[in-house]
Order: C-alpha cells, then sequence, then structure tokens
C-alpha cells in the first residue's frame, strides 16, 4: 500500500530580507486598496467614498477643536502602546493592558475621591499620577510573578487579570464609590476641579507625558543596560542565563514598567479625559495598543506616528456617523477594512507566498 505525499499548491515562508523600497511600495498599495475596498463599500451603501473620506479628514484634523480631540484619543493609545512595547521586547505576551489601564484608574481615582475637596491640585495630581503608575506595575508582576516561579502562560494570566480588574470597577460603580446624588443610576461621582489635568494648548497636559514617554522608552531601550538585558532575554533566554543575566529578575521588572506605564494611561484618562472613574475607562485601548505597538515595529518613534494616525481613523469614524448619519457599526466595518489591508501590508512584508511549479511527484510507501 502507497500514500502519496501532496506538495501544498501555496505555502507561506518567511522573507529573507526586504528593501527599504519594496516596504514602501507594499505598504502604498495596502493603502490603496484599502480606500479602493472602502469606498466599493461605501457605494453599496449609497454614499460618495469621495465626500466620506474627505469628512473624515476634515473630522479629525479639518478645525482646531477637532485636532485636539484627536490629540486627546491618541493619548491613551501611544502610552499603553510603549507600555506593552517593553513586554513585547522581552517576548513577554502582555495582553493584560487594558487591566492595568483600570487598575491604575482605580488608584488614581481613589485619591481623588478621597481628598478631592481637600489637598491642592499641586499635590493631588503627582499623587494621582504616581498611585496609578505603582499600582498598575503591582498589576503587571503578578503574571509575571507565576511565569517565573511556575512558568505559568502569561497570555492567559494577563487576558484574565483584565476581566478581574474591570469587575472590580463595577463593584465600586454599584458599591463604595456610587454616587449618591444620582438618583439611584449605577454612575460614579465626577471629580474635583483640583483632581483634573490641567490642560497645555487647550489639550489636558497628558501629550506632554507621552512626547516625554516615547523619548525615554527610545532612551531606555537603545542606550540603558536594562534594556540591553530585556532584548537579550527576548532573543533567547539561555543564553542571557549563560551571559550571567538574572532572568527572573529581567522579567519582573520589565513587567513592573510596562504595566507602570499603562496604569500611568489610566490616571491621564480619568484625570484629563473623563473627569471621572467609568467602567468603560479602557475602552479597549489595551488591545488597540498591541496593534499599534506591532504596526510601528516595537518602536517608540513609530508608535507616536501610529497612534496619531489612529486617532485620526477613530476621530473622523466618529465625524461621519454624525455628518452622514451611519450606524456605528458601518463606520467600524470601514476601519476594519482600513485596518485589515494594513495589518495585510505588514504580513506580506515579514513573509512571501510561494505556489507549487508543476505536478507534484513521489510516494512514500506504507
Amino acid at each position: 500500500m502507497s500514500e502519496k505525499t501532496a506538495t501544498p499548491f501555496v505555502h507561506v515562508v518567511q522573507r529573507a530580507g526586504i528593501t527599504a523600497s519594496k516596504q514602501i511600495v507594499i505598504r502604498l498599495a495596502a493603502i490603496v486598496l484599502a480606500l479602493v475596498t472602502g469606498g466599493l463599500f461605501l457605494l453599496a451603501l449609497g454614499q460618495n467614498p469621495l465626500d466620506i473620506y474627505g469628512t473624515m479628514v476634515s473630522g479629525a484634523l479639518g478645525s482646531s477643536i477637532a485636532f485636539r480631540e484627536t490629540v486627546k484619543i491618541a493619548i491613551p493609545l501611544c502610552v499603553t502602546a510603549l507600555g506593552v512595547t517593553l513586554a513585547f521586547k522581552m517576548k513577554f505576551w502582555n495582553i493584560g493592558a487594558e487591566g492595568q489601564i483600570c487598575m491604575g484608574a482605580i488608584a488614581g481615582s481613589f485619591f481623588a475621591y478621597t481628598f478631592g475637596k481637600t489637598w491642592p491640585s499641586g499635590l493631588l495630581i503627582p499623587v494621582m499620577l504616581i498611585a496609578g503608575i505603582f499600582f498598575g506595575g503591582l498589576w503587571g508582576m503578578i503574571p509575571a510573578w507565576f511565569k517565573t516561579r511556575f512558568g505559568t502562560n502569561e497570555t492567559l494570566f494577563t487576558l484574565m487579570l483584565n476581566y478581574v480588574a474591570q469587575y472590580f470597577i463595577q463593584y465600586l460603580r454599584e458599591g463604595p464609590w456610587k454616587d449618591p446624588t444620582a438618583m439611584g443610576f449605577p454612575i460614579m461621582p465626577r471629580f474635583e476641579k483640583a483632581a483634573r489635568l490641567p490642560k497645555v494648548l487647550g489639550i489636558h497636559m497628558g501629550w506632554i507625558v507621552a512626547l516625554a514617554l516615547v523619548a525615554l522608552v527610545f532612551f531606555y531601550l537603545r542606550y540603558t543596560k536594562h534594556g540591553y538585558e530585556l532584548t537579550v532575554v527576548g532573543a533567547n533566554e539561555n543564553t542571557a542565563r549563560y551571559a550571567g543575566m538574572p532572568v527572573k529578575k529581567i522579567i519582573l521588572r520589565t513587567m513592573f514598567l510596562s504595566a507602570a506605564i499603562c496604569g500611568l494611561a489610566g490616571v491621564m484618562q480619568v484625570s484629563g479625559a473623563d473627569m471621572q472613574l467609568t467602567d468603560s475607562v479602557a475602552g479597549g485601548v489595551g488591545f488597540t495598543a498591541i496593534i499599534v505597538s506591532w504596526l510601528a515595529r516595537l518602536s517608540p518613534l513609530g508608535i507616536l506616528v501610529t497612534s496619531f494616525l489612529f486617532g485620526v481613523l477613530e476621530k473622523g469614524s466618529g465625524t461621519i456617523e454624525s455628518v452622514f448619519k451611519l450606524s456605528p457599526s458601518m463606520a467600524d466595518v470601514l476601519q476594519g477594512i482600513i485596518l485589515f489591508f494594513v495589518l495585510g501590508a505588514e504580513f506580506f512584508i515579514n513573509y512571501q507566498l510561494k505556489f507549487r511549479r508543476g505536478k507534484a511527484k513521489g510516494g512514500v510507501k506504507a
């Protein structure tokens, strides 16, 4: 009895290398295909694609107000993406940014609700930021400790901790932090003025923090011993051990920093944008930041640009919903089409499709 081995008609292989010019061509082709496909989708809905695209751009960048709103959307994306990038550089798959944002927001909100009427802003705001950084970092160290101690799967662990943090906010909303003046509605009080981030050029100062973090993370990864160590651990843990590096300590330290930055994003969101703690404080930012980080190829400078472009896309999508009376789901589909082709471009930059030539030959005797 014989059994033939069939060669697949098409298979995926990793590229040995690709020039910068080809990368640019692939990305430009992806953008064109995304716009064309999105245009066909809009035509099927009876809409003019040129009007829609023009409104998206003007809605995100066409006025000072629109630009400020776009930047507000980009701030938590940028900060959170910088946070997860530290873990990803170490090949520690931190999918728990949503929970770390929540825990940072909870820590900051504790001081806002407890001392908002008695402490001056100059004291309260720094304490809130430090609390968010610290408790966000501690939340991230939980899966890191279990990883180093028991070899647990950090992807599942960090993902499950997201739900714990989100349900804890719901408990606070329904219980101890419920607004007594809300006539029974399950919401939490708005922050006092002292607990709100000051504005700089019409936008809360989180944009300054984000720019500073871009520079700090860039410097940390490229020019510090700790940044070099986490890169080596990510490349090969055994090599790091043979070189005498304290691998467990590096994992714990890096995950604390990664989650601490995400916790900072949570504090800035409640104090600078929402002005209160809500159960939607993360709002999917933790998951979107993963896409931002990988599209930027784990580059801090790339994250700055990519997060701003995501802000333009999200703000523009919100504008076309209101101007053209599109349902939110239709705007989300358009966003999805654009992201699909952009992510597809990254796939074809790293991999290529090989097609079978001629008839497969050979067999194996059983």
